[in-house]
């Protein structure tokens, strides 16, 4: 794995949404995946280890996936949230989620930037930031890749997949999207989910029970 970065996962979230607070160790420069809970323990840690917090990147507008976006946003005002555009349209109804999964209702966030696998890749330090839609279990999921690391939000889980039953859901368009482009990844790159415990591609080749080539 790279030796580039640093990656803190947080995964006490709604649901068990995980929050990654990530860093280069060399320009300090840090982004948050997906932002779900652990607001003023990621806080303390950007103030102690002095991080400068570039961006807040959101793998899908889940309400779960974004809780504290907004939150988080107000306390690093310099930082830049972006997202896939294609779920720009459920980002905008995130109160409406809210009010189906039977919590608190949060403000829409304010989105600097919208992404899509054409966009210039972000950098972080030295680190490029590339963005691999994947859709599926969203119209605008997306991984993020870093080097040998990649944060896979909803879309592909240690032994499992995104649900596709949500609005904007497909099996057949999440099938393509692991297949085709998480599969013709390397298999050592490790694989940091929005839910449960990391897995790697290679693992996921073999073993994932829907896609899997040993099932």
């Amino acid at each position: 794995m790279t030796d580039k970065i640093e990656i803190k996962a947080y995964p006490n979230g709604i649901f068990g949404a995980t929050t990654y607070l990530i860093y280069d160790k060399k320009t300090l420069e840090a982004a948050i995946i997906d932002c779900t809970s652990s607001i003023e323990e990621i806080e303390k840690e950007i103030k102690d280890k002095k991080l400068n917090l570039k961006y807040i990147l959101i793998t899908h507008g889940h309400f779960d996936h974004v809780y504290c976006v907004k939150k988080m946003k107000e306390k690093f005002s310099n930082s830049l949230i972006f997202m896939h555009k294609d779920d720009l349209p459920l980002l905008k109804q995130v109160e409406v989620q809210c009010s189906m999964a039977g919590v608190e209702g949060i403000e829409t966030p304010c989105v600097d930037g919208l992404l899509d696998e054409k966009s210039q890749n972000l950098k972080l330090g030295d680190n490029e930031i590339k963005v691999i839609h994947t859709k599926g279990h969203s119209k605008g999921g997306v991984c993020y890749l870093i080097d040998d690391v990649l944060f896979s939000g909803d879309t592909l889980f240690c032994a499992s997949i995104g649900r596709c039953d949500l609005f904007g859901g497909s099996f057949e368009e999440i099938q393509d999207s692991i297949k085709n482009k998480l599969f013709v990844l390397d298999d050592n790159i490790v694989v940091y989910p929005g839910h449960g415990e990391k897995t790697t591609i290679g693992y996921e080749k073999k073993y994932n029970p829907y896609f899997g080539s040993n099932y």
